[in-house]
């Protein structure tokens, strides 16, 4: 499923400059820049509320449709957040304007499904996921919503791999060091590894009993 649209109701800013954006702080908005699409760069100021409403999202692969005025503008994507070191209120955001046929690189979440039905995980496994997103390459136009990896048919040891997921069409990854990467896999219970380890253990304390006996 491509990705949906947010719209982001920004004001524009007349000035650029660091006393330009200290005075849109002041006014409790967000200073911003959309740059890209072979157009100028457009200087914004956004509310607070939405961007922190964002980066509680995917917002890395979310495509922005920004509205000034009521009126429509730039489809673009989010590509930095600069947050305050101390209180980790956003300071100034940038955007990037997409175009039709654009080739872009952008970060997708992996969803995972059927954890409820999988028979590794009904035997007290775990669900050891190595990667939480995929960096891909892709179209501007084929944007996925997520990655989809359904568990529900994995056992003990069993491993989710990249060509396991669902919407990977029209899209390559970015892994250089291997093809076909892992994504998830469902581990063994760790009670059972710790009640071996322990049986070992006192199975090593009997022997060394035993030995001390017959010395004796």
């Amino acid at each position: 499923m491509a990705k949906k649209f947010v719209e982001l109701n920004v004001a524009v800013r007349a000035k650029a400059g660091k006393g330009a954006a200290r005075a849109t702080r002041r006014a409790g908005l967000v200073p911003g820049v959309v740059y890209g699409g072979k157009s100028e760069p457009a200087m914004i100021a956004i509310d607070p509320r939405i961007i922190m409403r964002e980066l509680h999202g995917s917002w890395r692969s979310q495509l922005y449709q920004i509205v000034v005025d009521g009126k429509k503008t730039s489809v673009a994507l989010m590509r930095a957040v600069q947050m305050h070191p101390v209180t980790d209120r956003p300071l100034h955001v940038d955007f990037q304007r997409m175009v039709a046929g654009q080739e872009i690189r952008v970060e997708i979440p992996v969803h995972f499904e059927g954890e409820e039905e999988c028979p590794g995980m009904k035997r007290d496994g775990v669900l050891n996921v190595v990667q939480h997103s995929v960096e891909i390459n892709c179209d501007v136009d084929h944007i996925p919503e997520a990655f989809i990896a359904d568990i529900s048919a994995l056992d003990l040891h069993d491993t989710v791999r990249w060509s396991d997921l669902k919407g990977t069409e029209n899209v390559s990854h970015t892994n250089q060091n291997e093809e076909d990467f892992v994504i998830a896999t469902i581990a063994a219970p760790t009670v059972a590894v710790e009640v071996e380890d322990e049986a070992a253990a006192e199975e090593g304390a009997e022997e060394d009993a035993s030995e001390a006996a017959a010395e004796e």
